[in-house]
């Protein structure tokens, strides 16, 4: 039975006429009572008494009647939630994070700007390394990235281009960690020497971090030595082995700052092999939706009113 049918016993039931029912329904008085008496048919009885005037509803069809309102009161507020829904999914956009911004960054940072309802999380990122995020980005899978930048990155002349457009939401800054001896002095220390190098759990050499910590430990006087022990594509993962005790290892501040607090990671050189790191939402410079640009806007209005905050740098 489909609804129209409904709405049309209902207008007749209305107006107790016809002809006026049928201006009601848009349609001619013909097919309108053809459409009733097709109804009835399958209903199995009269819901219509034509015999008085104006028409009056057949007990079964005051029945009928109760029901169709029901059922058109059900389907119309159903119609209201679709589209309340896909209005809202709409207005969500999907953000491909790097894991150790997802998980120590992304819902601070969503609470801060009232986003909450507006992003969600794309956990295809987990599997994504350094450009397969703007690959993602350029290919729809997201709609914004959430990711370190450093002037070391190896793909800087794409992130330059005009193609992209990008907001600093915050610092980072990656220190060298290792797990602490009895004494609270580092397993592992900074430079190391040719013949006893400093074990280093290393970073994938695709990721956003590795190559900063290339280009900090090629820089450094007196120079770095380091024995790689592993390479791993998660802070988490680094952290985990550092503090086991494997291996120093760099990590950005906010992924230590629980460890930092109850004393078991300690630094394992002083600030000269830290690696300044900015927190970049980036986004194609033209938009795929207005809803993104609308977004967008209010970031940039948000933060030119409150600035990038900057972390608390960890002690010495």
């Amino acid at each position: 039975m489909e609804v129209r049918w409904l709405e049309d016993f209902l207008a007749l039931a209305r107006t107790r006429h016809f002809s006026r029912a049928a201006e009601l329904q848009h349609v001619t008085q013909p097919t309108f009572s053809r459409r009733i008496k097709l109804l009835e048919e399958t209903m199995g009885t009269t819901l219509v008494d034509r015999q008085t005037l104006p028409l009056s509803l057949t007990p079964a069809g005051e029945v009928f009647r109760e029901m169709c309102e029901r059922v058109t009161r059900d389907v119309r507020d159903t119609r209201e939630r679709i589209a309340q829904l896909e209005s809202e999914a709409s207005n969500r956009f999907s953000v491909g994070a790097t894991q150790a911004l997802f998980s120590h960054f992304f819902a601070g940072w969503l609470a801060e700007t009232g986003l909450e309802e507006r992003l969600q999380f794309n956990l295809k990122a987990t599997n994504w390394l350094g450009e397969d995020f703007f690959d993602a980005l350029d290919s729809g899978d997201c709609d914004l990235v959430l990711c370190y930048w450093h002037d070391q990155l190896p793909w800087q002349e794409r992130w330059d281009s005009d193609y992209y457009q990008w907001l600093s939401l915050a610092s980072e800054c990656a220190v060298p960690l290792s797990v602490a001896d009895d004494q609270g002095q580092p397993r592992f220390t900074l430079p190391g020497t040719e013949d006893q190098p400093v074990p280093v759990i290393a970073y994938h050499p695709r990721g956003f971090i590795a190559p900063a910590v290339a280009a900090r430990t090629a820089a450094s006087r007196p120079p770095a030595h380091l024995l790689p022990l592993n390479e791993s594509a998660h802070s988490s993962s680094v952290k985990t082995l550092v503090a086991q005790g494997f291996g120093m290892g760099w990590l950005p501040h906010r992924v230590t700052e629980k460890s930092e607090h109850y004393g078991r990671l300690v630094r394992a050189g002083d600030e000269r092999w830290d690696i300044a790191l900015e927190i970049r939402l980036v986004r194609l410079r033209t938009p795929r939706s207005d809803g993104l640009a609308t977004l967008w806007n209010e970031l940039e209005d948000h933060y030119a009113r409150t600035g990038t905050p900057r972390p608390t740098m960890p002690a010495s």
